[in-house]
């Protein structure tokens, strides 16, 4: 199918965009709900590194700025642009129902529609879908932290001495499905170019909850 990818810029909805592809769908466009034209909803990620991402793996990005308030009105709008130029399903890492999200909501949007839900992660075991990603080709950084992990996870690369650790505290969720933590992809099989994070500042939001503050960085050749 022609389907388009909801980009989060972070590893699940990277795995999953690689996972589509396998599968043979065909990528037209990813898209991303942005907090502001400079940031992205829940990663924090700015707006100018999705751009990279996008460019590096050599597909669209579309990014719909949004609210709490829009959101789904938001969402809805895209999928019908996207619809009207022969889409016809839509990729999410989702494992499980996103917070805030009534189950079976991606269904219930695209049922109304018309479009295919396509979320090849749906309810795997986490452990396993962690040691799959690792496989994958994909490199990804610790961004965003939850109360649980503070700053100190922060600019933390995802390997298996990353897995071995999160193994010591059973109360998080080693995809971070909980919330625990938010990723940055800076490299994948696709990518024609690396995101090099040069210099970045971890910083505690008023929550407890972390943020990676990327000063500088650069897109280098393969």
């Amino acid at each position: 199918m022609r389907v388009v990818v909801s980009w989060s810029g972070g590893k699940d909805s990277a795995y999953a965009y690689c996972l589509a592809k396998q599968q043979g769908h065909q990528v037209v466009s990813l898209f991303t709900l942005m907090l502001s034209a400079e940031q992205s909803s829940f990663h924090m990620i700015p707006a100018n590194i999705l751009d990279a991402q996008a460019d590096a793996a050599g597909v669209l990005l579309v990014k719909q700025i949004t609210s709490a308030q829009t959101y789904e009105a938001d969402f809805i709008s895209l999928l019908l642009d996207f619809k009207k130029q022969g889409v016809e399903g839509i990729v999410t890492g989702d494992i499980c129902e996103p917070a805030g999200h009534e189950p079976g909501w991606l269904e219930r949007i695209c049922q109304k529609i018309g479009l295919n839900p396509l979320k090849p992660l749906w309810m795997g075991d986490t452990h396993q879908i962690y040691q799959n990603y690792l496989k994958s080709g994909l490199s990804a950084t610790v961004v965003r932290t939850n109360k649980t992990l503070g700053t100190d996870w922060l600019g933390r690369i995802l390997d298996n001495q990353f897995y071995l650790d999160i193994q010591n505290l059973p109360e998080v969720d080693p995809c971070g499905e909980g919330g625990e933590y938010h990723t940055l992809i800076t490299d994948g099989p696709d990518f024609k170019q690396k995101i090099e994070l040069i210099t970045t500042e971890k910083k505690c939001l008023d929550n407890g909850s972390g943020y990676l503050d990327i000063k500088k960085w650069n897109l280098t050749p393969k």
